[in-house]
């Protein structure tokens, strides 16, 4: 398949403005191929010549202006339209398309716990050409005209209000004008939950084996979506721009939601079957605050090319969490994006892989997929929350409310976007994009305090980086009234770095935190007296958000090879037992599992840290026995079964169905034990059919599968091997649980052949199955386990030889360097 370069699009676009689509679909042609008939109204500008993009099991015919071109034309998924002429024309396009089961094009699932079917669209960034013939770039909006013809008993949803106009046919209403990749359809006997706001139709769907599971939660849904949806009104001079606002929660989807006009998808996991904590219902609220965003940022004003994917998923990001600490309970949602999300950009920011954060060339379609990634999400947000700090909110908006008068239903690029803003205010907005937006890496910011007259000091900060930052130094002092472990907030400084002199601050604090408030986006560092107070008192800060910043810190100065991940898992067993806020205690636990105890550690270390992190668990499992936090209860039962190094405990729970003074084990939690136990080798296949049995969901599958996976047998291990790159059956979901259950710690001996193996058949896969698999073969069925150096040359040596394919190779160099800075770590070098 031959990708888009820019250098085409641009072409094409200079030739042609594409005017109308009608599209009709007819998904009752079987369960491997559906009908795909196009009608494309286009005018050229000038006579020349140009090309469609289509990827079809079978073009049928083509037609252009009524006469008929020969199907065998087709290159790839290109279809050449040659000598047109000045005006004009009619492009006709019947093709037979194949349905998917990797979540790309039309996906199709066939739900296992009622046998009922569901198809949807995944049409970013370039697979419209997988479901019908188009002019596929973002900067070619069109009208979209679209009918389905369904089984009996399905609904049909669309970007707009669809109606069923008998005999399975549904007719959607024409849009305005969008982009190719934001076309949606989800078609199935979808269980629907209805009502209107503002005098338009909103609706929650899901497959109807989740219904109870959608009508539990469909108030609180509805609640933030309405919240949300006002709050957006009061921000933004535009009203929303599209007729209805349905939100299908679909199966095995593989982003987290997709802006979809009018019909934003979202993973169905995010329905939830089991028990979840308020920061996990904090985090669905948010992806609906997001995907909200879009249809301003994206959807209404759409980037001219993939290199400003930053002014969709940066704004969206932002304005996420923004809003929904404005407008919703949820009120303390930059706590989880300090904790939890801004390690994301942090961490790539400082891969090889690393861009900015609107690059000034992104040459074709297939780099573009690749920037998706934490530094057009996370480091975009943060830097948009820095320049809302220094522009201050009330310019902010005023520009990017120019910006949606200047381009409603067009394109924009970074250039555009600055310039709404510098109309704005008086501040230089056009340094301050090339300092933040141009640039790579992460500044580190690191305080000296020099002692002065009287006990008093001062302060200056080296920054390490060229960016500017407005940031806040907290000063904060032991409460010498209390038992020394509570440190109260003396003042917060307001800073502009790079400084021009000392900043007196009187006498020295207990500790002082630089960037306390999160508004920038940089690591910071210690102080020696304030790092002897973090390990001591850190529980002892008064604000969530506050401890976030220090426990980002923590986790970097680990990364770096500036603290042994001893200390790290030191402090954690000091300071998480007494902390408050879920995200925090997610976060920290989630690190020092994934990373501390699995990479940073040596096999012989990691025993010991098990254990600290189930002492850890247990601590907190005894402290919420009075059932006053389940939350904070579920996530130490959840961790502990993760760490169990021995069956017993766990599988006790399992035997009883409940952890002793609670949870009940709900079927996420009985999968969990199951997997633990399958690691350790105390249940069998017997056990694992046995649960299936009890929950034939397609979650079910995703436990069975990977569980079957984890078993220290030689034969599960190589039918799982077969399953993953020797076969395409997979789905991209049970890919990944597959790949999950597959490498662990503990069977490294077991596995050790397999090591070599991944790199061949890693691309092998990637290469048969495209950019989704690729994805979660180099993401989940990386041998990630094994920090030796040996593995590391076999990937330095695939990407050197092997050619994978752009999407394969990005998480290769990805994991390779998170490899890279293991081995560091392990030895006790700096990273």
């Amino acid at each position: 398949m031959s990708v888009l370069t820019r250098d085409e699009a641009q072409t094409r676009a200079g030739l042609l403005d594409v005017h109308r689509y009608t599209i009709e679909l007819d998904l009752t042609t079987g369960d491997e191929i559906f009908d795909s008939r196009t009608l494309i109204r286009f005018s050229a500008r000038a006579d020349g010549d140009t090309f469609v993009e289509v990827r079809p099991a079978e073009l049928r015919s083509v037609t252009l202006d009524g006469q008929p071109l020969d199907p065998e034309a087709l290159d790839g998924n290109r279809l050449p339209l040659k000598n047109l002429t000045a005006g004009e024309h009619e492009l006709r396009v019947h093709a037979h398309m194949r349905y998917s089961r990797t979540g790309e094009g039309m996906h199709r699932f066939t739900d296992p716990t009622d046998g009922e079917t569901y198809v949807y669209t995944q049409l970013f960034l370039d697979d419209v050409q997988r479901v019908f013939a188009a002019f596929d770039q973002p900067d070619l909006k069109a009208v979209f005209d679209l009918s389905v013809k369904a089984p009996q008993g399905w609904t049909v949803l669309a970007n707009s209000v669809t109606e069923h106009t008998g005999d399975g046919l549904w007719q959607a209403a024409p849009t305005p004008l969008i982009s190719t990749y934001l076309v949606a359809v989800a078609a199935g006997p979808w269980h629907s939950v209805r009502t209107e706001h503002r005098g338009l139709p909103f609706g929650l769907h899901c497959r109807r084996s989740l219904a109870p599971y959608l009508d539990t939660d469909a108030d609180e849904l509805l609640d933030v979506t309405r919240a949300c949806f006002d709050r957006y009104h009061e921000k933004f001079d535009e009203p929303y721009p599209f007729d209805s606002y349905d939100q299908a929660f679909v199966p095995e989807f593989n982003a987290g939601a997709m802006e979809n006009p009018g019909l934003v998808t979202f993973r169905d996991e995010f329905v939830y079957r089991s028990a979840v904590t308020d920061t996990e219902r904090q985090t669905r609220a948010m992806v609906v605050a997001h995907e909200m965003a879009h249809m301003w940022f994206g959807d209404l004003v759409t980037l001219k090319w993939w290199d400003d994917i930053w002014l969709n998923e940066s704004f969206a990001e932002y304005m996420g969490y923004q809003t929904l600490t404005e407008a919703t309970r949820f009120s303390d949602t930059w706590t989880d994006f300090g904790v939890n999300r801004k390690s994301w950009g942090y961490d790539a920011d400082q891969r090889p892989s690393t861009h900015p954060v609107a690059p000034e060339a992104v040459d074709d379609t297939a780099s573009a997929l690749l920037n998706f990634d934490g530094i057009s999400y996370a480091k975009g947000a943060s830097a948009l929350r820095q320049l809302v700090a220094w522009l201050g909110e009330k310019d902010f908006l005023a520009g990017i409310n120019t910006h949606f008068t200047r381009h409603r239903f067009g394109n924009a690029t970074l250039a555009d976007f600055i310039d709404s803003l510098a109309g704005a205010t008086e501040r230089d907005v056009h340094a301050w994009a090339d300092a933040w937006l141009r640039t790579t890496g992460v500044d580190t910011l690191t305080p000296h305090l020099a002692p002065g007259e009287n006990g008093t000091c001062a302060l200056t900060v080296d920054r390490t980086g060229s960016r500017p930052h407005r940031i806040a130094a907290g000063l904060y002092d032991r409460d010498l009234g209390d038992d020394g472990r509570h440190l109260v907030l003396r003042e917060r400084l307001h800073l502009d770095l790079p400084q021009t002199g000392a900043h007196p601050i009187g006498k020295r604090p207990a500790l002082l935190l630089l960037n306390d408030g999160d508004f920038s986006y940089a690591k910071v560092r210690f102080d020696p007296e304030s790092f002897e107070t973090v390990r001591k008192e850190l529980s002892g800060l008064p604000e969530p958000l506050t401890r976030a910043v220090v426990w980002n810190a923590l986790r970097d100065a680990v990364r770096d090879g500036e603290l042994a991940p001893a200390a790290y898992l030191e402090t954690a067993r000091a300071h998480l037992p007494l902390e408050t806020d879920l995200a925090i205690v997610q976060g920290v636990l989630a690190f020092a599992s994934t990373y501390i105890a699995d990479r940073y550690l040596t096999p012989e270390e990691r025993p010991a840290a098990l254990a600290t992190l189930s002492e850890l668990c247990r601590d907190l499992i005894r402290r919420t026995e009075d059932g006053d936090n389940p939350g904070l209860r579920l996530i130490a039962v959840r961790h502990r079964i993760d760490a169990a190094a021995h069956p017993d405990t766990i599988a006790a729970w399992l035997a009883d169905g409940t952890v002793p003074g609670g949870p009940e084990l709900d079927p996420e939690l009985r999968w969990r034990v199951l997997g633990r136990l399958a690691v350790l080798g105390a249940t069998d296949e017997a056990a694992i059919a046995a649960e299936l049995e009890r929950d034939p969901s397609a979650t079910g599958l995703e436990g069975a599968a990977r569980c079957r996976a984890a078993l220290p047998d030689p034969e599960a291990k190589a039918r799982a091997w077969e399953a993953m790159f020797g076969s395409d059956e997979l789905s991209n979901y049970l890919f990944t649980a597959t790949a999950q259950g597959f490498w662990q710690p503990e069977q490294a001996g077991l596995v050790r052949a397999y090591v070599p193996r991944y790199y061949t058949d890693a691309v092998d896969v990637a290469e048969r199955r495209g950019p989704a698999i690729a994805e979660a073969a180099g993401r989940w069925a990386f041998p990630a386990h094994a920090v030796d150096p040996e593995n590391l040359r076999l990937g330095e040596e695939c990407l050197r030889d092997a050619g994978p394919i752009p999407a394969l190779r990005r998480k290769l160099v990805d994991q390779l360097d998170d490899l890279r800075r293991a081995l560091l770590v392990q030895g006790g070098q700096e990273a």
